[in-house]
């Protein structure tokens, strides 16, 4: 069980139907929260500022206690994307900063990807920073930890998926995308871009064209670049 005090996050929880129970302040006004709270049934408790700030510190007037986000395995993902038509996986390559896969899950609850699959040891995980800087899309958008990215890879091939690397020294850009078919889109650190091995495996190597003079993109930045630039058929 965890708590959250943001209020995009407790709408997001809310519409995740993983809230266990709601504090809030008498003078609590967020409509849009105080509506799912009534229409979901969620159980709430009227509490004064000082003992709401025991729960939480810094809350928005209401705090909310959720259930655990758990990362899934490759099935499932696999399971969601089959569902969809031409889907979207992101798979992340030595990436640390939680702040960036707060921002990934973002950008892919906003493109709808069915997915984003990263290395169980050696790089960020799904901790209590990625779940608050997500704001709510970690309870839509699924992640998968795997031991190798390469085996993993390998699977998403035997799926049906074209596995897409991004990289700036690439002669091709985002336009030679495949289309109509399962994607899988891989993004590297910022520092070391995508390890040897895995973009061996890749399908085709793309990069995002730049105009200036900064040759390099916050991986978070780019990933949502290439996720809305692939969604609109660029």
């Amino acid at each position: 069980m965890r708590i959250i005090g943001n209020t995009n996050s407790i709408r997001a929880a809310l519409e995740a139907r993983t809230v266990i129970k709601v504090f809030m302040t008498e003078n609590f006004k967020n409509d849009s929260v105080l509506k799912l709270i009534k229409e979901l049934h969620v159980n709430y408790e009227i509490v004064s500022k000082d003992k709401l700030d025991t729960i939480f510190k810094g809350s928005q007037g209401a705090v909310a206690q959720v259930k655990d986000i758990h990362t899934v395995g490759l099935d499932e993902i696999f399971a969601i994307a089959k569902k969809k038509k031409n889907p979207i996986v992101v798979m992340l390559d030595e990436l640390n900063d939680p702040h960036n896969l707060g921002a990934i899950l973002r950008s892919s609850d906003a493109f709808d990807v069915s997915g984003i699959v990263y290395k169980k040891r050696g790089q960020v995980s799904l901790n209590d920073t990625v779940i608050k800087v997500s704001t709510g899309a970690a309870n839509f958008v699924k992640c998968a930890e795997v031991t190798n990215l390469t085996q993993a890879i390998k699977k998403f091939k035997e799926n049906g998926f074209w596995v897409i690397g991004l990289d700036g020294d690439s002669n091709q850009t985002l336009k030679d995308t495949p289309k109509d078919v399962p994607l899988l889109i891989v993004t590297g650190s910022e520092g070391f871009g995508i390890s040897r091995l895995v973009k061996e495996n890749c399908d085709l190597i793309l990069k995002i064209p730049m105009f200036g003079k900064v040759n390099c993109l916050n991986a978070s930045v780019a990933c949502g670049i290439a996720l809305y630039a692939i969604r609109n058929g660029q």
